[in-house]
């Protein structure tokens, strides 16, 4: 099964097999947006899916917002519902070019092989502005089927930790109920040498 196929995620979309999709913003995510006092700051949401964090983002007047997924339904469903006050884009995560102030993490690195990790990481350092800020929420659990793909603070520490300087990584105290215990909040930034 190649997790990294439009076709799969678009056929997810289709069966509206969206585990993922919560229907809101996530709450973290939220709070953190709250705190962005620069509604000029570009902002970048991969993986998007839905996006209600994009959807958010606008609402509280957010001007440059870029969100990007390879599954057409939910790019063609944003573009619709937020097209003309964000950038929205059919495109691969790894193609993508461009300098943010913040990346906004969510339900996308969970959806990608674990072995390509190590590239997102490399990639979020390229794609982050020389003061920018990944931030967003990580799976603290295994997961018996895949995706979503798992993992531990432990080893998201020691992958971020090869690009990123962690500012913060610890257990979310505002997820939604039914993953309440199972999600870190961290924020990260470029690692300069």
């Amino acid at each position: 099964m190649d997790f990294l196929s439009p076709e799969y995620w678009e056929s997810r979309y289709k069966e509206q097999q969206t585990g993922w999709d919560i229907g809101k913003p996530s709450t973290p995510l939220a709070d953190f947006i709250d705190r962005i006092p620069n509604k000029n700051a570009s902002i970048l949401i991969p993986g998007c899916g839905n996006s209600y964090e994009a959807e958010y983002l606008v609402e509280q007047g957010f001007t440059h917002v870029t969100v990007i997924d390879i599954a057409p339904s939910p790019v063609e469903r944003l573009q619709q519902k937020i097209g003309d006050k964000a950038k929205v884009l059919l495109q691969d995560f790894f193609e993508h070019k461009g300098q943010y102030d913040y990346i906004l993490e969510q339900t996308f690195f969970c959806a990608l092989d674990p072995s390509l990790r190590p590239a997102y990481v490399i990639k979020m350092k390229k794609l982050l502005a020389e003061q920018g800020k990944l931030a967003g929420v990580l799976f603290n659990r295994q997961f018996e089927t895949n995706p979503p793909f798992g993992g531990s603070k432990k080893e998201y520490e020691e992958l971020f930790a090869r690009e990123l300087k962690i500012i913060k990584m610890e257990e979310c105290y505002n997820s939604i109920p039914p993953r309440a215990g199972t999600e870190l909040f961290f924020i990260a930034t470029k690692k300069h040498s």
